[in-house]
């Protein structure tokens, strides 16, 4: 339940990486032994990967410290299967298919499920790796496959589309291969270099990570490291979106500006105000926001996971402005919920027109995944009354503790 409580002001955190987190539990079992992951964030997506990661045989723990700790067997005591009630919890656990197929040589797994905004299949992955030599069989929803001779051979694979998950299990499975493995087309996120910088620390060698062609020459073995999570820049978002949707001063405090200039643009286009001081990044917003067109497009444009928190800021803003989402067509299932409290937002294919409205009214509304969740409960901020955040189960698989968050800033927001 959210009621506006005025500007909100304070300091947070944005804390470790969602997307690049999951990927290194992962990446964690490509060595035996004992690896400790630090600033892993304590949300559900995180549990549920460690569920996978114990179902085919390693052993997760969370330190005192917070630290994650990985121990990994021998590839003869993985266990190369998948279960789908596991799977199916998120699509992020996809990244386990090249990951077993090179430390096992076969893989069984069911297509995994996650947030629900449309289709994204998992062809790039399949495409990639059995250019790399690996066979697959599909049916019965369910993903097999086999390594002939038991290991990949390294090759060029050029993605259709950068993926960022497709990128990511195709760096892990080249770490292992026989020869050079060349990905053109490669995403280029923040959260493909840490997986990468991770790699190399274990003995990969990695060149290219950041651009659109990485090379990776495979080695036979990998070691157990320590790595730290990058901060989390769509969780930073959030709270750019808070100072401005509030008219707050809002200071992240573990924010890389580095990692989301173009959203950065954006924001400070509608009138937020960022500055980067020894405090981390600062955002202020002193008068009410102005429209602006944004599209959705792969890093370094802006990322799709922001454009919920762009329309909730849209919606209250002076002005008209068009929020093209290019990624995934489903994307724009939350907009029924703003209109439920007053949004005026038109949806057209790819495009939602946000014509911002003085206030929104508080009404009940359902959350259908992490992002649009997390953009009605920023509405709730700043709407009439009271908000009631239904489905909201869907925002503990992205963020630590969201309301405790926002009652530091001085929210008057209550739920879990």
């Amino acid at each position: 339940m959210i009621r506006p409580n005025g500007p909100l002001v304070g300091t947070v955190q944005a804390g470790g990486a969602k997307n690049s987190a999951l990927k290194l539990m992962v990446a964690c079992l490509l060595a035996e032994g004992r690896s400790v992951l630090s600033n892993v964030p304590r949300i559900d997506d995180v549990d549920s990967m460690a569920d996978v990661l114990r179902a085919v045989g390693a052993g997760v723990e969370r330190l005192d410290n917070g630290d994650m700790v990985v121990t990994t067997p021998a590839a003869e005591l993985l266990n190369p299967v998948a279960p789908y009630e596991l799977v199916e919890r998120m699509r992020a656990s996809v990244v386990v298919l090249g990951l077993l197929l090179a430390r096992c040589g076969e893989v069984r797994m069911p297509l995994p499920g996650g947030d629900d905004f449309g289709e994204r299949p998992i062809d790039f992955h399949v495409n990639g790796l059995t250019a790399m030599g690996a066979r697959f069989v599909s049916a019965h929803g369910e993903v097999r496959g086999y390594v002939d001779g038991g290991r990949l051979v390294g090759t060029k694979v050029v993605l259709e589309y950068p993926s960022h998950t497709a990128t990511d299990n195709l760096l892990m499975a080249a770490a292992l291969a026989k020869g050079t493995t060349v990905i053109e087309n490669a995403a280029k996120e923040p959260e493909v270099s840490d997986l990468a910088s991770m790699l190399c620390a274990m003995g990969a060698v990695v060149r290219g990570a950041g651009t659109s062609h990485i090379e990776v020459e495979g080695v036979e073995t990998l070691q157990p490291t320590r790595h730290t999570v990058v901060p989390d820049r769509v969780v930073a978002a959030t709270y750019l979106a808070v100072a401005g949707m509030t008219g707050g001063d809002v200071t992240i405090a573990d924010a890389r500006p580095d990692h989301m200039e173009m959203l950065m643009r954006k924001v400070n286009q509608m009138g937020v105000n960022t500055e980067m001081g020894p405090s981390g990044l600062r955002a202020t917003a002193t008068s009410r926001l102005v429209a602006a067109d944004v599209a959705t497009l792969p890093y370094p444009g802006v990322a799709t996971d922001y454009s919920p928190l762009l329309v909730a800021m849209l919606t209250g803003a002076e002005g008209v402005g068009i929020l093209t989402e290019n990624l995934f067509s489903g994307r724009f299932r939350y907009v029924e919920e703003l209109r439920r409290m007053g949004a005026d937002i038109r949806t057209d294919g790819h495009h939602a027109v946000v014509r911002g409205i003085p206030s929104l009214s508080g009404a009940p509304v359902r959350a259908p995944d992490i992002r649009a969740g997390v953009a009605l409960v920023l509405a709730g901020l700043v709407a009439e009354g009271e908000t009631v955040v239904s489905g909201a189960h869907h925002i503990g698989r992205g963020y630590e503790d969201l309301v405790g968050a926002l009652k530091s800033l001085g929210a008057a927001v209550t739920g879990q």
